[in-house]
């Protein structure tokens, strides 16, 4: 990254201090590939610390807060191209560390992609798999390989039961409001995601009535945030569902899909893309199309990655950092080189 344009990014990190934002990941760099975020809640602010570091100084960080819960994306269960010939011992290597976790956390939220066809048997194999996590309660939204061979039928079966439409629904957990939306059933021109006029009715009603206090989690797979349309890096209507919870005072938007880290803040809306337990992909721009992205054998589990993130109530701010499979130590988000791209 050139001195200017690191100096600049380096001070709009500084200008966000009032946030608490971290200054190691927000922004700086953005890594490739990684695969989930442990949040932890505490007076519904949300708080994050790298899932694959050593604990050491920090490991008593998330005592007082309210709960926990991780966050992991796109495991691409039948996936067996040279990018990663076995995605379902990286995803092994995740639910690893999440059980060696110091605390555990309530539950798993998994963003989408859970298969690569939509195949029975890559459901099958990714819920054995999911079996030895130690939490137990898991929420899971599709991507659009969970409903590329049927529509979806064999996800909503699975992993869709009580929930709305194409698999959308909420629930409240400690006083937090989380809500999985779906936004691959109708994908727009370039891949574009869409949440469609039925699903944003329902979303508007779910949040009538709710004090403007109550915490806000919103996940699905595409990103509500538009990274890089050519790619289909967005949601068309995103505008629409995040008009919707401008009231609230504290919003947390996490996303999959591009299986790299990128986020951003707006107001009192903080954005998160998880990185991927399966392969890498470029950064925007940074190849002739989005895919995976074959890396050495010994460095892929450098470019998969999860991060421990904590809500704690103190300085009611937002802490993000990610670290990759194969480190046992802290790091920020990204590569310090740009090669992630920046």
């Amino acid at each position: 990254m050139p001195d200017k344009k690191k100096d600049l990014i380096d001070q709009k990190l500084q200008d966000l201090n009032n946030d608490g934002v971290d200054r190691r990941g927000f922004l700086k760099c953005m890594a490739w590939a990684g695969t989930g975020l442990v949040w932890t809640m505490s007076g519904g602010i949300p708080v994050s610390r790298a899932f694959a570091k050593g604990y050491g100084k920090d490991a008593g960080k998330d005592k007082g807060a309210d709960f926990s819960f991780v966050q992991i994306s796109d495991s691409h269960i039948g996936f067996n191209k040279p990018a990663n010939p076995d995605v379902t011992a990286t995803l092994q290597t995740a639910i690893n560390k999440i059980n060696a976790l110091p605390h555990k956390p309530d539950f798993i939220i998994h963003t989408g992609d859970l298969s690569q066809l939509s195949k029975p048997s890559e459901f099958d194999t990714l819920d054995q798999a999911l079996k030895g996590a130690s939490p137990k309660q898991i929420y899971f939204v599709p991507g659009e390989h969970d409903m590329l061979s049927d529509n979806g039928e064999q996800y909503l079966q699975r992993y869709g039961k009580g929930t709305k439409g194409n698999g959308w629904y909420s629930f409240d957990h400690k006083g937090v409001h989380f809500v999985g939306l779906v936004n691959v059933a109708n994908l727009k021109a370039g891949g574009m995601g869409s949440l469609g006029h039925e699903q944003l009715e329902w979303f508007e009603d779910d949040l009538k009535g709710r004090s403007a206090s109550t915490p806000i989690v919103l996940f699905a797979h595409i990103p509500l945030w538009t990274i890089y349309p050519d790619w289909g890096w967005g949601t068309d209507d995103s505008e629409q569902a995040l008009s919707y919870v401008k009231r609230f005072g504290s919003v947390t938007v996490l996303n999959g899909h591009i299986h790299q880290i990128m986020q951003k803040v707006e107001g009192k809306v903080s954005f998160h893309t998880a990185m991927s337990t399966a392969f890498p992909q470029p950064a925007p721009g940074k190849a002739p199309s989005a895919g995976p992205m074959k890396v050495p054998a010994d460095q892929l589990q450098q470019v998969l990655g999860i991060t421990d993130v904590n809500y704690l109530v103190s300085g009611r701010s937002l802490a993000v950092v990610d670290s990759p499979l194969g480190d046992s130590g802290s790091s920020g988000s990204g590569n310090g080189d740009g090669s992630g791209g920046s």
